[in-house]
């Protein structure tokens, strides 16, 4: 039998990920209950750190073989060089690495530098491991179909086995670089027509703005925030909503850098539902009291009458419900509750539903087929090559507007800002103005 020893390095990083992650899902099981809020929530995010690394260890061994040892061996390479390059590299794959750990450390009103670097290596890494998967996977396949993997000779063969690495590093500095120019830019201003059955005609044109994972935190701050509030203020809307994971971090820590929401002043009203990541910050309760004191209005699971500014007889019900990742993490007092949000919503009037995730909305469209219009989140359009498929894939809504049935629609926005990773690419961010039409 092979002892632990005997096991390859990434075998070892396999089984340490599987150990964090079981550790994780007993700490959600057995200890949520008896751990005071403070330690259960070092203990969540140590976890998700040390569970993402263990994994990204696999993908960086497999980075340094490639980049560095593959490199050495080549005839191209010179002693030089060698040496810069392999603290190059080092230090590369230790920022990636050391990112998860700034949600920890590094939370201020404004991003620290080196928690842009960090999260700015990540990106940078997910799309090299991308590249050199790709780049691999046609070299084999091209040696399997010509038959020529024994013919070549080896200094042929080695310099070919560099030139791969070489071309995945060049692909990835260029994407990085286009990816942080586009996410520096302000995000778009989309705006939408969307029909709303039962909506009474006083209150058509009502304008609604969208919000989504604007993402307080690592990198993002103060500044970025104000720049959003700025290009709300000047869509002068009717109503702003906030479909979740406006933050990454504990209300008292980053409070500085939310105080611009205080400036939002929709005439009838700003609303926010929370978002998965509201809960891996494990303090929802601050967050709330905090936003009302911005007159912000939490949705907890709960809905109000929006009425119409012409007349008090013309209403819609908005209503919002808790992310659904509140069950999982069995965060007391919470979780998606569509019974209770939409209790005295009825059919004979429109009803639209904020809901952080694409599977909540259809979750919500199979329980209650009568609401006319669900904002969501969390998709972020994917956020950044490669991650857009797993993106689309995952959700039954990926970003836009989506027809459901006869009366009904989905908005899924690709998010305001970005998690983290301060890139995009193959998506924008984005500020969603909709216009609810009557019939």
């Amino acid at each position: 039998m092979i002892s632990f020893k005997q096991l390859p390095l990434e075998a070892k990083a396999a089984v340490a990920a599987g150990v964090v992650f079981f550790s994780m899902m007993l700490s959600r099981s057995y200890l949520a209950e008896q751990l005071e809020l403070r330690t259960r929530r070092w203990l969540l995010r140590l976890q998700m750190a040390l569970f993402a690394n263990a994994l990204m260890l696999i993908g960086s061994l497999h980075v340094w073989r490639s980049t560095v040892t593959t490199f050495s061996r080549s005839s191209a390479a010179s002693s030089f060089c060698l040496m810069p390059w392999k603290i190059a590299v080092f230090m590369f794959l230790a920022l990636a690495h050391s990112s998860f750990f700034t949600l920890l450390f590094l939370v201020a009103e404004e991003p620290y530098f080196f928690s842009l670097a960090a999260y700015t290596c990540l990106g940078a890494y997910i799309i090299l491991i991308f590249f050199l998967f790709t780049l691999g996977s046609v070299e084999q396949a091209y040696k399997f179909l010509a038959g020529r993997g024994a013919k070549a000779g080896t200094s042929n063969k080695n310099s070919r086995t560099a030139m791969k690495p070489v071309l995945a590093v060049m692909l990835t500095v260029v994407l990085t670089v286009v990816g942080l120019l586009n996410a520096s830019r302000p995000p778009t201003v989309n705006s939408v027509e969307v029909p709303v059955h039962k909506l009474p005609s006083t209150m058509n044109n009502l304008k609604v703005v969208l919000l989504s994972d604007i993402h307080l935190g690592p990198t993002v701050g103060k500044t970025k925030l104000a720049m959003i509030v700025r290009m709300v203020k000047a869509l002068k809307p009717d109503i702003t909503v906030i479909v979740g994971d406006l933050t990454d971090s504990e209300a008292e820590i980053i409070r500085p850098a939310v105080e611009p929401l205080g400036e939002l002043n929709s005439p009838l009203g700003t609303y926010f539902v929370t978002g998965n990541h509201e809960y891996y910050t494990s303090d929802v309760s601050n967050w709330f009291e905090l936003l009302k004191s911005f007159n912000i209005r939490p949705l907890h699971n709960e809905n109000v009458k929006i009425v119409s500014p012409k007349s008090t007889d013309d209403w819609f019900c908005l209503a919002g419900v808790d992310d659904i990742e509140a069950d999982v993490l069995r965060y007391s007092g919470h979780g998606m509750d569509l019974k209770k949000a939409l209790r005295d919503c009825s059919s004979e009037h429109a009803i639209v539903l904020l809901a952080h995730q694409p599977i909540a909305a259809k979750w919500a469209l199979q329980e209650r087929p009568d609401i006319n219009l669900i904002l969501s989140g969390h998709t972020h359009g994917g956020q950044m090559f490669p991650l857009n498929a797993g993106a689309y894939f995952l959700n039954p809504f990926f970003v836009g507007l989506y027809k459901v049935g006869q009366n009904t629609f989905v908005y899924v926005s690709p998010g305001t800002m970005y998690f983290g990773i301060p890139m995009r690419l193959g998506s924008r961010a984005e500020i969603t103005e909709i216009i609810l039409r009557s019939p």
